[in-house]
Order: C-alpha cells, then structure tokens, then sequence
C-alpha cells in the first residue's frame, strides 16, 4: 500500500484515518467547508452525500480533518469535487492522500474536477490536465431589463414531464447521461425550459444554495437562448443574492450577466484526467446546445 492509499497517517501526532463520509456528522462537514470559506450550507452537503460518494479524514479525538467526494455518471466518467483539507493538515500532503483515495474508487472512468487556484498544482501533479477556465459570477441581482424572445420561441416553467426532454439536452452538451441527477434538481429548483416547434431547446434550473439561489445548469444552443432562460430567474431574485458559474468570458451572455448585477468574483480551472472533457473549441456545430451554467464547481 503506498502512501497515498494508506488508511491512516499520523497529524501532529494524532492519528488520522479515512471514513466513508456518510458516517460522518453533517454538522462537522458544514464547519470544514466554513474553515476554508466555502459557501456550502448542510442542506448543500446533504444534497452532495445523497447523489454521491465521499470519504473523510478524521482523527483519533474526532475531528474532521478533510473530505473528497466522487459523483459517477454512468461507467465512463465521473466528476471529483469538495476536496476540502483543514489549515491544519494543508502543509502534510493530505490532499494527495485524499485524492490517492478518490482516484482509486474511480479508476478506469474519464475524470473531470473545476479546481481552485490553490489547489491546481495538486491536481497537475496527479495528471490532470488544464481545459478552461470557470468564471464564478455573483452579487445583489438588478433586474434586467426586458428581452424579446428569440424568433420562433417560447418559454414556460419546467414541469416534471419535461425530464427525458432536458436530460438529453443536458447529455449532448456535458457529455453523460445526468438524468439521475437532474431529476433530484428538479425536485428542489424553479426551471424555465424555451419550446421552438414544439421541442425543448434550451433550459435553465435555480435552487437554494449558499448565500442564495444559484442557477444551473443553463442549456442552449446560443447566446440569445440563453439569456432568455436565465432572464426570469434575474428577475424573480433581484435585490438578493445570485449566482451563476460559466466559461463564457465574454460575449453578449457575459454582458447580460454583468447587467445583472453579476460580476465576475472569482476563477476556477476546469481540469480533466482521460478523455478530454469538454468539447475541442472551434467543433461545436453551430445549433448543438452547450453548457452555459454548470450545475455547480463539484458537479459540473
């Protein structure tokens, strides 16, 4: 066993051990992620351990010391996020004991992560490979003003019915099959999906998370699509707090974000290990949907 996948290691002079994370105290996990600044409240946490799997770090008097979680979608690919480790245990390579974990309980699956800047140089170190960036926008909504819809559209709330729908749209423009994980969304979100002919061809979910509401995933084909779908969640959370993560850096969507009152506050790295993740730049078909909002930095 080397020591990345050892199941215990010793932290000023403690020992600390890895423990499947739904053992763990859902309070502890709410304070770990505050300890680092992450927004996450322990209804966001509860949402991560239903869908996925994770371990933790513990230590012998009881502490949580750190957490990784993977989120499988279907047997090719799965998505690394909340790789969290305490101030305390940042200096002792824990990351990569945590990570050394992780990885084995996904070997042979593609990967992708969206990894901060501090944590970047673990994640090359362990062979994943720079694809983009993420911009994480956020602040006090302004409602937007008016927009015309796009010619030939409509749009209405999502129903329930619309799952099969939005799931294969979501599935062309991430690259798996997230049907299991768009129907728990639906169930704790407000959507909007936009109907030419008769046929879903955009589609935006919002829910409770963090400070706020965030929105995501967004899916649509283009710029104007949408804003259209995005447009009456601005509306609806104007005077507080919002969020949207992208990789449109600019652009008549990133201009309509930031008449939002959606600024760019932060920057993370979408990462990739295997398959390459996201599509080549420059090869998507000009009506093939694409994300727009990812669901969030750990689920994509």
């Amino acid at each position: 066993m080397s020591a990345l996948t050892s199941e215990s290691r010793f932290v000023d002079s403690f020992e600390t051990r890895i423990a499947d994370i739904d053992s763990v105290d859902i309070d502890k996990l709410h304070a770990l992620s505050m300890s680092v600044a992450w927004p996450h409240r322990r209804e966001d946490w509860q949402f991560l351990r239903d869908f996925g799997q994770g371990i933790a770090a513990i230590d012998e008097i009881g502490r949580i010391l750190g957490s990784a979680m993977w989120f499988p979608y279907g047997r090719q690919f799965a998505t690394i996020g909340m790789v969290i480790t305490s101030p305390r245990l940042q200096a002792n390579g824990a990351g990569q004991w945590l990570m050394g974990h992780a990885l084995d309980q996904v070997a042979g699956r593609n990967l992708g992560l969206n990894a901060t800047r501090a944590a970047r140089r673990l994640y090359m170190s362990l062979n994943f490979v720079r694809e983009a960036s993420v911009f994480q926008c956020h602040g006090e909504a302004i409602s937007p003003p008016d927009v015309e819809l796009p010619p030939g559209a409509a749009i209405r709330a999502v129903e329930a019915d619309d799952l099969e729908a939005i799931a294969a749209l979501d599935a062309l423009a991430f690259g798996a099959d997230r049907t299991l994980l768009l129907a728990r969304l639906l169930a704790n979100s407000k959507g909007v999906v936009l109907i030419r002919a008769g046929r879903i061809e955009a589609f935006s979910l919002c829910r409770r998370f963090g400070r706020g509401h965030v929105i995501g995933p967004v899916v649509a084909s283009n710029d104007a699509d949408a804003i259209a779908v995005v447009h009456p969640h601005a509306v609806e959370h104007a005077g507080a707090f919002l969020r949207l993560d992208t990789r449109e850096k600019g652009g008549i969507f990133a201009d309509f974000l930031s008449r939002c009152g959606l600024p760019i506050y932060d920057i993370v790295t979408t990462m990739s290990r295997g398959d390459p993740w996201l599509p080549v730049p420059g090869r998507r078909g000009m009506h093939e949907p694409k994300t727009y909002a990812l669901v969030s930095h750990t689920l994509g």
